[in-house]
């Protein structure tokens, strides 16, 4: 069975609205629950950008039965690997073992805050693998003193470390990053539900392990507002990774997304109150391999209607998968 998440969307609603959410996602009966972890929403129509870390331990604490997960972090620029490494234990400890640790190479988007320009590609898969390697070390309860090209870490000791260490997944988009995830990862991430991706983490050494895809979805009873929704917040998502990670600014996506339509945005978001639409789009990730589907419902003040109709209808019918 296809397991059902839901994300807190730290781009669209303020901190202790996303810890509400998620209460709110558990009595629902969801599966799993992921969040992300940014400095800029996307758009400013989002409005949002709370810590992400802050908001999954006051998560960690309000509810019992979710597993939380960081979706994802990027532990190269804006955080240095062995304090993405002591956030992940002591959440690890505070959720009483429900977390896993989701990350990615990053955004400009995220990191350019920091100053010190945006790396290309492949430095950035190098810096990842390093920083993995870093925070694995961590978790293995080792005194580090490391050396590398991109990081040092002068006598490292994690002080406080669960029993059992977070799952570490690694967010894929091409080649290079299902090696790397294969290589490294605990269970593999992505945002389309593309088979090949999952066909390449396997061949690297990711057969057996968990895959989690995320969608975003818009529901609304008016079709139309929900459309209107999701073009107003949603519209980049269409841009595609090689653009999304080197964008710097809002304003920035504001611009390239200036020309989207509503049409090419319900072309890739269900949109409305039609269970089968829904359905329908999270069948394409499952017939893809994806063992996860985190959901994001558009619009931070739209959470609640969502989530009974989620808990009457959406997720019974994708039981079913």
């Amino acid at each position: 069975m296809v397991r059902i998440g839901y994300t807190m969307m730290t781009e669209q609603a303020g901190p202790r609205e996303l810890v509400g959410h998620v209460v709110g996602a558990e009595e629902a009966g969801f599966d799993f629950s992921v969040t992300s972890d940014h400095y800029f929403p996307w758009l400013a129509s989002q409005g949002h950008a709370p810590n992400a870390w802050a908001v999954l331990g006051a998560a960690a604490q309000a509810t019992s039965r979710i597993p939380l997960m960081t979706y994802v972090t990027c532990p190269t620029v804006r955080y240095h690997p062995v304090l993405v490494a002591q956030q992940a234990a002591t959440l690890q400890l505070l959720s009483g073992g429900r977390f896993r640790l989701g990350l990615g190479s990053g955004e400009n988007l995220n990191e350019h805050v920091v100053g010190g320009g945006w790396p290309a590609v492949s430095v950035r898969h190098e810096m990842l693998a390093e920083a993995v390697g870093i925070i694995q070390a961590l978790f293995d309860g080792r005194t580090l003193n490391h050396r590398g090209p991109h990081y040092d870490v002068e006598h490292a000791r994690l002080w406080d470390l669960p029993d059992e260490p977070p799952p570490i997944g690694i967010a894929v988009s091409g080649e290079d990053s299902c090696r790397l995830a294969g290589r490294l990862a605990d269970l593999v991430i992505a945002v389309e539900p593309k088979k090949e991706l999952l066909e390449s983490f396997d061949r690297h050494g990711g057969a057996g392990k968990p895959r989690v895809g995320q969608l975003p979805v818009c529901y609304d009873p008016d079709r139309d507002a929900a459309l209107d929704r999701a073009h107003d917040q949603f519209r980049w998502s269409g841009l595609g990774w090689p653009v999304n990670a080197e964008l710097p600014t809002d304003v920035s996506f504001e611009v390239a997304t200036r020309y989207v339509t509503k049409e090419q945005v319900a072309d890739s978001i269900p949109c409305g109150a039609k269970t089968e639409d829904f359905v329908d789009a999270v069948r394409e990730y499952a017939d893809a391999g994806f063992t996860e589907i985190a959901l994001v419902q558009i619009g931070g003040d739209h959470q609640a209607g969502y989530l009974r109709w989620a808990e009457k209808e959406l997720l019974p019918a994708l039981r079913e998968l």
